[in-house]
């Protein structure tokens, strides 16, 4: 009975549900959506009774949602792709 336990522990592979692939892309992914959330950030002002134009900023408003946006269609595509599919 000894045997018969090694050999199907020795039998089971671990496998990971991702490549080194998905991975790649996973964290050029991640990269993209934290340069979005960093170029979102700042300009508010000190004092809370003056008003600053600059959070209206082309980069706030238009630059770093569309990185955000990238970086999420990056993960999608880190996700359903399949490394498997360009080998013979």
């Amino acid at each position: 009975m000894g045997e018969k336990k090694r050999k199907t522990e020795s039998e089971a592979k671990h496998y990971f549900m991702f490549e080194r692939k998905n991975y790649k892309f996973m964290l050029i992914g991640v990269a993209f959506i934290a340069l979005g959330f960093i170029l979102m950030s700042g300009g508010g002002s000190d004092d809370p009774n003056v008003f600053n134009p600059e959070i209206y900023n082309w980069r706030r408003i238009r630059l770093a949602p569309a990185l955000i946006l990238i970086g999420f269609g990056i993960e999608v595509y880190a996700i359903l792709l399949n490394p498997h599919k360009d080998k013979k």
